[in-house]
């Protein structure tokens, strides 16, 4: 039997992230798309996918869900066949200043969200995840701009704390010795490519892909490339 594909959505995205690859990979294979809720840890949503997942998958995360995926690994690594890590981090907040500076701006946005409502703070926060050439394209803005609205305050809340109170799994990845995959946008500003090399050079058997003209709603900014990559490593 095929196996099953997971798929784990990042920071106030549902399963409008994957829609290419859910539409290109659910024929072949039972695809899953990840629920967060309102947990607040990331470690909770790892467990969730746990309870809902088959025995065995394959596992991608975009972004937040990078991270989840990561905690999917530090608690249950043997049910993973195979590990896609996407436009994602793996560290702690840093501390000092640069921590401070993160934790202002994701509250600032919180803001916003309870002041002025999820729209305008999608408006504000999406300026900065895409290829500055695709902002004007209104189908791919209007679909991240509703796909945030829709989640809600009081998920965007949760998600800001588990962010903050993620932990570090730097230790975690010269460990994944599965075929994995660590892509991101060549342009993405918010987890820029040199993180990504970092990774790949820490996880023994992994390949990195770069996407040229892409920020970071990868999946939804250059979807036929995306899913050419994880076709890829669905196959190795």
């Amino acid at each position: 039997m095929t196996e099953p594909l997971v798929l784990v959505p990042g920071l106030m995205c549902d399963a409008t992230v994957w829609l290419h690859q859910t539409a290109t990979f659910g024929g072949s294979r039972p695809v899953q798309i990840a629920e967060h809720g309102l947990s607040d840890t990331l470690g909770a949503m790892a467990e969730r996918i746990l309870d809902l997942a088959p025995p065995r998958f394959a596992l991608a995360g975009h972004s937040m869900g990078g991270r989840v995926a990561l905690e999917v690994m530090a608690r249950a690594s043997a049910r993973v066949t195979r590990l896609a890590l996407l436009d994602t981090g793996y560290e702690a907040l840093a501390t000092g200043e640069a921590g401070e500076r993160e934790k202002a701006g994701r509250y600032r946005l919180l803001g916003i969200a309870q002041r002025d409502g999820m729209l305008a703070m999608a408006e504000d926060w999406a300026r900065g995840m895409v290829h500055p050439e695709r902002l004007a394209d209104a189908s791919l803005m209007q679909a991240i701009h509703s796909m945030i609205e829709r989640a809600g305050v009081a998920q965007f809340e949760a998600q800001i704390r588990a962010l903050l109170a993620r932990p570090d799994r730097t230790a975690l990845l010269p460990d994944l010795r599965l075929p994995t995959l660590v892509l991101c946008g060549r342009e993405d500003g918010w987890s820029p490519l040199s993180r990504h090399e970092q990774m790949a050079r820490l996880i023994p058997a992994s390949r990195l892909v770069a996407v040229p003209e892409c920020g970071h709603m990868s999946t939804m900014e250059r979807p036929e490339a995306i899913t050419n990559a994880l076709a890829a490593w669905l196959a190795s």
